[in-house]
């Protein structure tokens, strides 16, 4: 008899394979769950008949947000959703930031530019001694619309930029080396606990598609910390089911938040034994059935 029937979210465009699904599967089947994967935006999918749906692959949504905030609600109304809605609205918009920035969390530098505002690159760029900034829309998943500026071609890339900015809010980001090397790390957390760490390829050295993106890695001791205090500075009283904190070091060694992602990051269950049982335990938890 399945003890709880769960729902792995992804979406029907699906355009790469969710290398987490497989490890989460096996980890509620073998605790007598069964789980299937389910696309947010199919049709024919009954919700009510889940005791839990869990976002995971649903990598799409940054092109039409608006549907899938609504499907979440709609979805939280018959189900449990995780995570839920109020979390899925704050972390899909990138400006979220800003809250962790006012908050006391250091995030790299970044300028918040809302639609149809203007910005001269030539003159911030020169103005904050920046020699490269990363300029990326407030929506985006998988580098979206990411692209970087460097000085002396603010000129060349100004008109993209005027472009963007008329149909969405944008993030300008200053440029860290550090991105390359020694690299951005991925810090996984599962129910609150701090799991386990990825190092990321960098975008700019051709990212998922030149070779591995997790490698495990140490979590050194103020990068845990950089991390907790990420967390204890979300506007939620329940802690995320998930979260994948991104951290990038500064010139002085100091970690920095990059994104904070608590809708459909990877969460690297292979390079963390016992993470995706762990997961399990905690859907359990919230929907009463261990």
């Amino acid at each position: 008899m399945v003890r709880m029937r769960v729902a792995l979210v992804s979406c029907l465009n699906l355009d790469q394979p969710d290398h987490d699904f497989e490890p989460l599967r096996a980890a509620f089947a073998a605790r007598g769950h069964e789980a299937v994967d389910a696309a947010w935006d199919d049709p024919a999918v009954a919700w009510g008949g889940f005791d839990a749906a869990v976002l995971r692959a649903t990598w799409d949504y940054f092109h039409r947000r608006d549907a899938f905030l609504a499907w979440c609600e709609a979805t939280a109304a018959v189900t449990r959703l995780l995570n839920p809605p109020e979390i899925v609205r704050w972390s899909t918009h990138k400006f979220y930031l800003r809250d962790l920035e006012a908050r006391g969390v250091p995030i790299l530098p970044t300028l918040f530019l809302p639609r149809g505002s203007g910005l001269d690159l030539v003159r911030e760029l020169a103005a904050r001694g920046w020699e490269a900034a990363v300029i990326k829309p407030a929506v985006s998943a998988d580098s979206f619309g990411t692209y970087r500026v460097e000085r002396g071609a603010e000129a060349e890339q100004q008109p993209h930029l005027d472009e963007l900015l008329e149909r969405r809010d944008m993030l300008v980001q200053r440029y860290l080396p550090t991105v390359v090397e020694p690299g951005e790390r991925s810090h996984v957390v599962v129910d609150g606990v701090h799991s386990h760490a990825i190092r990321k390829r960098s975008l700019w050295l051709g990212g998922r598609h030149a070779g591995p993106e997790g490698v495990a890695v140490e979590i050194a001791d103020d990068e845990r910390a950089a991390v907790a205090r990420a967390l204890a500075a979300l506007p939620f009283v329940e802690a995320p089911l998930y979260a994948r904190v991104d951290l990038l070091r500064d010139e002085a060694g100091t970690p920095r938040v990059l994104e904070l992602e608590l809708v459909e990051p990877s969460l690297f269950f292979a390079q963390g034994p016992g993470s995706a049982e762990r997961l399990v335990a905690a859907v359990e938890r919230r929907v009463g059935r261990p």
